[in-house]
């Protein structure tokens, strides 16, 4: 299965518009969150995203909360839910986790033990998209440094997943590493290709 995966638009018309034109190419298409810009310009995003159609799969970030994105477009969204495409199982949670510190703008945020509950239940996925990075593993800020998520962590332990995408760390886009046997990559508002 060809993927295309990206993060972190934020409301960027003209890389909505590359992402489109490359998914001609790929048979699943992931977006790991922060489609607007402290909750501005979502609908206006979702309408240039719509044509990826049955092929994407969205986590909400921080920037939108999960029922705004899921009223903003008829692409699966998933939040501490999965999916199943090309025999692939594809578990998802969006927001950020754990919260940010009190920002201008509310971020849409989840404390550790809700991210827990949300994806206690899944015991399977081959991919698993996060839109917080797992702690310590591509989630170095400049200025607060590891910022990433020990619940996130500890999911990707325990279920192994072939690939795990997030974003929400800007100065870790385009960084990859490992975790056990799952290949975690925070992946930023590029085209970034994987196969599986």
């Amino acid at each position: 299965m060809k993927i295309l995966a990206f993060s972190d638009i934020h409301r960027d018309a003209s890389a909505c518009h590359l992402i489109v034109e490359a998914a001609a190419q790929a048979d699943l298409v992931i977006g790991a969150g922060d489609f607007a810009s402290c909750h501005d310009g979502l609908a206006e995003v979702m309408q240039l995203l719509a044509p990826l159609g049955d092929k994407a799969l969205l986590v909400p970030g921080n920037n939108e909360t999960a029922n705004a994105l899921r009223a903003a477009t008829d692409l699966t969204v998933l939040h501490g839910e999965v999916a199943v495409r090309g025999g692939l199982t594809i578990a998802g949670i969006g927001a950020a986790i754990p919260p940010l510190p009190p920002l201008p703008w509310r971020s849409y945020d989840l404390t550790e033990e809700q991210a827990g509950a949300l994806l206690a239940p899944i015991t399977k996925a081959d991919i698993f998209i996060s839109h917080s990075p797992p702690l310590g593993v591509v989630d170095r800020h400049a200025q607060a440094g590891s910022i990433g998520s020990a619940t996130v962590l500890q999911t990707i332990k325990r279920l192994q997943p072939a690939l795990v995408f997030c974003g929400h760390i800007h100065d870790c886009w385009g960084d990859e590493a490992l975790v056990g046997t799952s290949r975690v990559c925070n992946l930023g508002p590029s085209i970034n290709w994987y196969s599986l």
